[in-house]
């Protein structure tokens, strides 16, 4: 979370782990989660120690460290990147999908949707936030774009 002119917040090599991107556009208040699977209910302890591990846990509480921060509802737009297919190629997981929609799922459940998002497929991203407009930048190997 940045709430910083100039600050990046930036992961890398996101797979099948998704990146869920959250700016106010008013207070120009900055957070990313990169989360890898989409329920703790798999391993309850690591919930505990590791909230922003999953979905289920560290949507709810990015959600609210952005209020704490001073964010708007009305003012924030979301972003989803990440939820390739890697690894998998017989689909018998399919991390990456599951967490997608787990993703969508919990923000529809707090009134909120992506309005952009670069997820699936079967390439590896790194995103970049800037916290003072809310840009993101994505690239994998020598190509880069933006939502």
């Amino acid at each position: 979370m940045s709430a910083n002119p100039g600050d990046q917040i930036k992961t890398f090599a996101l797979g099948s782990c998704v990146a869920v991107l959250m700016f106010d556009t008013i207070r120009g208040i900055a957070g990313m989660l990169h989360f890898a699977l989409p329920d703790s209910s798999i391993d309850a302890r690591k919930g505990q120690e590791r909230p922003g591990y999953f979905a289920d846990l560290g949507i709810p509480f990015m959600i609210e460290d952005m209020k704490k921060m001073g964010a708007v509802r009305q003012n924030v737009r979301i972003k989803l990147v990440g939820g390739a297919s890697v690894m998998d190629d017989k689909g018998l997981f399919d991390i990456g999908k599951r967490n997608i929609l787990a993703a969508k799922k919990i923000l529809w459940k707090s009134s909120l949707g992506a309005t952009a998002e670069d997820t699936g497929g079967e390439i590896s991203r790194t995103v970049t936030l800037f916290a003072d407009t809310g840009g993101t930048l994505i690239s994998s190997g020598q190509r880069q774009w933006e939502i």
